[in-house]
């Protein structure tokens, strides 16, 4: 399983949550080092994060999706419960410096404007950060993380649930290389472009809705080097196969490029 960041991270928590606890980590510095590892078949999965409910898409993983064409066959949703943490011993006095990923640091604002005196540094990943301060002892410093990451890695909890919404979550995508059949499968993440007229856009739209097929996620992104271009990412539900299959018939009519990137069973528990 390959991951964005170090053990104890969000990202692991994703992974265990949807596959068990009986599997290996595959520690990666950034998303395009784990899509990395799924091509080249050093990594059975990816879990990657694709969009929070305070920060909202991560665009970047976007582009990554488009460039690999991996397919997408789940999902999971994650409770985002960030905390403070520090060196046993070390008082909430003696930090100077908090450091983060940076969604992190502004899932936080609110708690981190209560200390103007605070430097904000901005790291790769929220448990990577817990894991230096660890391992080099730094005792003017504290960083933003889940409880797990403070088990792990020794760490006191200064101040719980700093977060600034408590109804925090993150949207995890489970990718793989090939297509994985699965039954009762009733939610599906498409790709298309479209032309650049009136209402094109809008008949795509209505011939979802037509046919009874629920858009739940909308997200448009460049075409690069082609101006006023877009490729459009959608997310669609349906509760009858047969009402999927006649909408996907109608967009195909109105779209080009068009791609099913993955098609699964809804899971958005949190």
């Amino acid at each position: 399983m390959a991951i964005q960041g170090v053990k104890a991270s969000f990202h692991e928590e994703a992974a265990v949550k949807y596959f068990g606890s009986d599997i290996e980590t595959i520690e990666c510095g950034s998303f395009r080092q784990t899509c990395e590892m799924l091509k080249q078949r050093k990594a059975d999965y990816v879990v990657m994060a694709i969009e929070n409910s305070i920060a909202g898409s991560i665009l970047p993983n976007y582009n990554l999706l488009r460039d690999y064409r991996f397919h997408i066959i789940g999902e999971v949703h994650l409770n985002i419960q960030q905390n403070l943490l520090a060196l046993p011993g070390v008082k909430l006095s003696d930090i100077e410096t908090v450091e983060s990923h940076p969604i992190a640091i502004r899932q936080c604002d609110e708690f981190l404007s209560e200390h103007p005196e605070w430097t904000i540094k901005e790291g790769l990943d929220t448990a990577g950060c817990a894991k230096r301060i660890s391992e080099e002892k730094l005792k003017n410093t504290a960083a933003i993380a889940s409880e797990y990451a403070a088990k792990i890695y020794g760490l006191n909890i200064l101040e719980r649930r700093i977060e600034t919404h408590k109804k925090n979550a993150t949207r995890f995508l489970i990718l793989a290389n090939e297509v994985v059949e699965q039954k009762g499968a009733n939610k599906a993440s498409l790709s298309f472009q479209i032309g650049n007229s009136v209402g094109a856009l809008a008949t795509v739209l209505q011939c979802f809705a037509e046919q009874n097929v629920n858009l739940s996620k909308i997200q448009s992104m460049p075409v690069i080097g082609r101006r006023n271009e877009y490729d459009f990412y959608v997310d669609v539900e349906w509760k009858k196969q047969s009402d999927y299959d006649a909408a996907i018939r109608k967009v195909l009519k109105h779209t080009v490029n068009f791609s099913i990137m993955g098609e699964y069973i809804k899971n958005d528990k949190v």
